[in-house]
């Protein structure tokens, strides 16, 4: 909401010669911006400072400002891309990611096409209400419903296979099973919910065209195909824009409590290995170099898909 004000804002003013005037016009909305800057500021934009240390030998008893520079200034970055690390974590975190755009970007697309097509409007409330649910559950309950689910022993794949007189395989402990289960449990999870946004905008497309096209013969799948994907393409693609900015970026918490000692060599990302080299191991420089890192090449990658999608669709965030 803050985002989407603060675009507002910044839109009305540069479309004014006068900016002062036009804040005075609009002080409402500015003084409705005002707690979101705070918050962006103290929490985003102040703990900025604090990345120096990625260029320091940090001491937590000398503090942030009293600790000596690294010499050389690029010490902990050459670090890590010298450490035995380097290529897993990069690997498993491109590959997770990958994976993931590849099932979870169009499947909301999908569902909100099928949605927009149900005629029953009490059964089309109740499918959108069940499939909303699944995102309320918290990451800690949800991997221990996948562990529970998943358990040779005594969960569901378990018993469905003692039905048939055979042995569950211990899907949890294999490492390349680890990739598969994150994100077919991750698409169920967040697909009805990253949904809505797609729905928003296929409900403002005007009636009209549908009965235009139905006066033309058009089928339902033309329909489809002619009037309700293109309305969904500039939504899409600022989406996907910013999903590739995250392409680095993995969710620490879920895959942190999947990781077991048989799928380490599968789940373990970047997320995992920088809290694990920050807090368990306390090298604090050598991880905010890597988390720094692991920004800027998030950083570049979200110009460059941006401009590309300028360049072809004329869609961008910028």
């Amino acid at each position: 909401m803050g985002v989407f004000i603060l675009k507002t804002v910044i839109h009305a003013s540069l479309s004014s010669g006068n900016t002062l005037r036009r804040i005075r016009r609009n002080w409402g909305l500015y003084l409705l911006l005002l707690p979101s800057v705070v918050l962006v500021l103290c929490f985003a934009y102040k703990p900025m400072y604090g990345i120096i240390i990625a260029f320091k030998d940090f001491k937590p008893a000398l503090g942030i400002t009293g600790s000596p520079w690294a010499d050389p200034w690029y010490k902990y970055f050459l670090k890590f891309f010298k450490s035995y690390q380097f290529k897993t974590t990069i690997t498993n975190t491109i590959l997770i990611n990958l994976y993931s755009l590849a099932v979870n970007f169009p499947l909301p697309i999908i569902m909100a096409l099928l949605i927009n097509q149900m005629q029953a409007k009490r059964f089309k409330r109740v499918f959108q209400t069940i499939t909303y649910m699944p995102h309320f559950i918290s990451t800690v309950v949800m991997v221990g419903l996948i562990l529970i689910f998943l358990s040779p022993g005594s969960g569901l794949l378990g018993n469905i296979y003692k039905l048939f007189g055979m042995e569950a395989p211990n899907l949890m402990g294999k490492a390349k099973a680890f990739t598969s289960i994150y994100v077919w449990t991750d698409a169920w999870q967040h697909t009805g919910w990253d949904s809505i946004i797609y729905i928003a905008a296929l409900s403002t497309v005007d009636v009209c065209l549908y009965e235009a096209a139905t006066i033309d013969g058009a089928s339902k799948w033309q329909k489809l195909f002619y009037i309700d994907i293109p309305m969904l393409i500039p939504t899409a693609v600022i989406l996907l824009i910013m999903r590739v900015g995250n392409l680095m970026s993995l969710g620490f918490e879920k895959v942190y409590l999947m990781q077991n000692n048989l799928n380490l060599s599968a789940s373990e990302v970047i997320a995992t290995y920088v809290y694990k080299i920050g807090i368990n191991s306390a090298q604090y420089s050598y991880s905010a170099a890597i988390n720094m890192f692991n920004t800027i090449i998030n950083f570049l990658l979200l110009i460059c898909v941006n401009q590309i999608s300028k360049r072809v669709s004329e869609n961008s965030l910028w």
